[in-house]
């Protein structure tokens, strides 16, 4: 007899409406018990999202001592039909929403299980009062949960846990690793239907006392609220959400050269303490109390975990599956070894069979439902066979390297039988003479392989796309969908047995690289978008892609994309609408529901520097001329400051692109022209830094073109556009920031796009010495530093891409500088 849940009027759950204490939870546990009459290790399904009441069906199916059988929320109806014929349910759990599904999974099975909507009973839980009766669990041998699972071969199994896989597995992290105390608190962020989740923010949790703050969705605002309103301890991820969250992090810090510094600088220091002083801010973002972040489901990019370890984080990657319990390993607080996932719990204990991980011990389940010659495959004299190879080394930490089964684990934890997909593809076209699915870029990438009698590949291609996947994604869970295929004449890799060499397909996208892979998602704004990305990002896109996270468009990037829906589509945004979509799919969903036009066009800035603009031309004055030819007279006889090749700037307009490495350097090139050029040439301010009434006015009578790049960018490119139609200069620092090292940093396209579209040269200038004179931190320009300022000949657009222009340009200044500095 073991206690799961103690009474008491400490918080147990906090939701964004309410806080729930011990007591009303129980209290709403015996309440929801009363409501269905299920019988001792009946099967009870719990098919909902993530909501409050998924918890109090979970304790009210055990304390009716039945089987809770946990469905993955996204399931399709045939998906949740297999599962009802398999187990045979008497009762399903559901929320409104997913109620349709449940129906139409109905029709297509003989069993009748009585349906119990959340939201209708929603009234009669509000009305509970609290309970002093913990919840205890008697029989520790009895069957828990069914969690359904691809397994190792075949279709989905349900594997069966007892309460004392789940006692084992709690007890390891609340008393021998020390993990959950009642002071902590635990964000419910992860689906519920799995394995990870279900212990690790629920059942752990509450085992311990603790607190559980429910975030209301996986948008990134939920998730940093929850976090910062409920000074949340313990954060569970599968690697795919920790991975996104680190590009938007590292995304800022790499925004600014300091912040890029002090990380890399962090780096090598490696002292927990001291990054989470430096990085504080970053702690706060996460409610400024994380102790642990938890990660499991599949193995962490070691890229990803090093920058959370540079911030000052602790991760605690566990290893296991949902046979275990989940738990085979975890990583001891201040024991994090980057790599390797951890210890044994002291459940269990490991072997090795040819490299294979093998387990045995409390925590392995009690076997496959309904199928005991698939659980004598893999439980062999005791011994659950993983599937996974690996080693332990001398300190007793596991390291998994590969998987022995041919099963494909996406980073977020999903498991795929790449053979169910297989013989689907096949079932759908009597064409496709062999089709082999793997993992490219974490989605799945299909290869089909003609029958011998059809000679036409491209006529091949179009039926693929056009029936068999629209056909399959049509009806599947949105993680199997096949976003992306190759078709070819190049037989599969296999072995002499027949079977697949899965590893080699890789290969095969290597040996036709002259055909194209194509993007797919069955919509014609999703590949119109995945074709623009694919172009101007060199990426292929997926359907959950986040535009500033994932793809990390910059404003100028934002801009084009915003003109290629409008004249595509005839959509029009701003950058905040653009921005509020969760993800690419879920804007294309709007795209296409909105869209008053279907004609996809390349992004042609041409037009958009065509367009009449209201802006009148500032004037230059004698006050600039006279204050140039000062600072001429004073770079010489102060900073000794020489030019060279100042011929090389042509007739006609022109733009004049220097290096940026002091906040003098527009007056160091400035004071190199000769005056009729000088007269000719405009410079850029950014608006911010001329909101004084008497700067604005000398800006608006000394050749400075006023811009803003965040509110009206579009705007602020017409602007220098106009100069240049009109025969001025302009000078435009490609680095759009000054140098923190003297160094090149990253340039941007603007220059790049007027010079095409315009049709007018680049003058790259290379100023050396300005960053020994005046570093960015520096006060007060030092003397007699040599300054050096070199015009080079100018690069013609003629025939370079924006891209190209950026390199010639780069590379003229670059190796001058790297000259200089020698």
């Amino acid at each position: 007899m073991k206690n799961f849940v103690k009474s008491s009027d400490n918080v147990a759950i906090i939701t964004k409406e309410a806080k729930l204490s011990y007591s009303s939870l129980l209290g709403k546990i015996c309440k929801l018990k009363t409501l269905f009459n299920s019988d001792e290790q009946d099967r009870v399904l719990i098919f909902s999202e993530n909501r409050i009441e998924w918890i109090y069906t979970l304790y009210a199916i055990w304390s009716r001592k039945s089987i809770t059988v946990p469905v993955d929320a996204s399931s399709s109806p045939s998906d949740v039909s297999y599962i009802l014929n398999d187990c045979s349910p008497t009762y399903i759990f559901c929320s409104e929403g997913k109620l349709p599904v449940v129906k139409e999974a109905l029709e297509l099975v003989e069993c009748k299980p009585e349906i119990i909507v959340f939201d209708d009973i929603a009234n009669e839980l509000s009305e509970t009062s609290a309970s002093n009766d913990d919840f205890v669990v008697d029989d520790l041998s009895k069957t828990a949960v069914i969690m359904y699972t691809s397994g190792t071969t075949g279709s989905p199994k349900g594997v069966m846990l007892s309460f004392n896989n789940l006692y084992v597995n709690v007890y390891g992290v609340c008393n021998d690793v020390h993990i959950y105390a009642k002071e902590e608190t635990t964000m419910i962020l992860l689906p519920l239907h799995h394995i990870l989740p279900l212990i690790g923010t629920i059942v752990a949790p509450l085992f311990s006392g603790g607190k559980i703050a429910m975030s209301p969705s996986l948008a990134s605002e939920d998730i940093l609220s929850t976090l910062q309103d409920n000074k949340v301890t313990i954060f569970i991820g599968v690697p795919k959400l920790y991975s996104e969250l680190r590009k938007a992090i590292m995304r800022k810090i790499r925004a600014k050269k300091a912040t890029s510094i002090i990380f890399n600088v962090m780096a090598k220091i490696q002292n927990p303490a001291l990054s989470k002083k430096v990085f504080h801010a970053v702690h706060e973002k996460f409610g400024g109390a994380m102790k642990y972040m938890v990660s499991g489901g599949a193995p962490l990019d070691i890229d990803v975990a090093s920058d959370y370890k540079t911030l000052g984080f602790e991760m605690l990657e566990g290893y296991g599956m949902t046979e275990t319990a989940p738990m085979i390993t975890f990583t001891r607080p201040g024991h994090w070894i980057i790599g390797s996932a951890g210890q044994l719990l002291k459940s269990n204990e490991v072997d090795f069979r040819d490299g294979e991980i093998v387990v045995r011990g409390d925590n392995v389940m009690q076997g496959y439902y309904k199928r005991e010659h698939e659980t004598a495959d893999v439980i062999k004299d005791g011994w659950l066979h993983t599937g996974d190879l690996g080693y332990i080394d001398e300190k007793g930490f596991i390291y998994v390297t590969g998987r022995k089964k041919e099963i494909i684990v996406l980073s977020n934890g999903k498991n795929i039988n790449p053979n169910e997909l297989e013989s689907e593809f096949l079932r759908l076209s009597d064409d496709v003479k062999e089709v082999g699915v793997f993992l490219k870029d974490d989605s799945l990438h299909a290869i089909f392989v003609p029958n011998d009698d059809l000679h036409n590949l491209a006529t091949f291609e179009k039926d693929i796309k056009d029936n068999v996947l629209i056909a399959y994604n049509s009806k599947v869970t949105p993680y199997k969908k096949v976003l992306q295929f190759t078709t070819t004449k190049t037989p599969l890799p296999r072995t002499q047995m027949g079977k697949v060499q899965r590893f080699r397909l890789h290969e095969l996208l290597e040996v036709d690289s002259n055909e194209e892979m194509e993007v797919f998602e069955g919509t014609v704004v999703f590949n119109a978008v995945a074709d623009y990305m694919k172009t101007e990002k060199k990426t292929a896109v997926q359907y959950s892609y986040n535009l500033e996270y994932d793809l990390n468009l910059d404003s100028l990037e934002i801009l084009s994309f915003l003109f290629f829906i409008e004249t595509s589509f005839g959509v029009k945004m701003d950058v905040t609408e653009v921005l509020a979509f969760a993800n690419i799919g879920e804007l294309c969903d709007f795209i296409e529901e909105t869209k008053t036009k279907s004609e996809v066009e390349d992004i042609h800035w041409g037009a958009i520097l065509k367009e009449k603009v209201s802006f009148e031309m500032p004037k230059s004055s004698f006050f600039g001329v006279a204050v140039v030819k000062t600072f001429k007279f004073l770079s010489k006889t102060y900073f000794r400051t020489k030019s060279y090749g100042v011929n090389n700037i042509p007739e006609g307009p022109c733009i004049i692109a220097p290096n940026h490495q002091s906040f003098l350097d527009g007056l160091f090139v400035a004071s190199c022209l000769k005056l009729k050029a000088f007269r000719s040439t405009y410079f850029y301010a950014k608006e911010k830094h001329v909101r004084k009434p008497f700067v604005k006015f000398i800006a608006s009578r000394n050749n400075v073109i006023v811009v803003n790049v965040n509110s009206d960018l579009k705007g602020s490119i017409q602007k220098l556009a106009l100069a240049l139609k009109n025969n001025k200069n302009i000078i435009i620092f490609p680095e759009g920031t000054r140098s923190l090292s003297g160094q090149l940093g990253e340039f941007k396209k603007t220059f790049a796009i007027l010079s095409r579209e315009l049709n007018v040269p680049v003058v790259p200038v290379t100023i050396s010495g300005a960053f020994e004179a005046l570093p960015k931190k520096s006060s007060f320009p030092l003397p007699f530093r040599k300054i050096c300022v070199e015009f080079h000949k100018a690069v013609m657009p003629t025939d370079l891409s924006y891209d190209g222009i950026v390199e010639a340009v780069k590379q003229k200044i670059g190796v001058s500088l790297s000259n200089t500095v020698k």
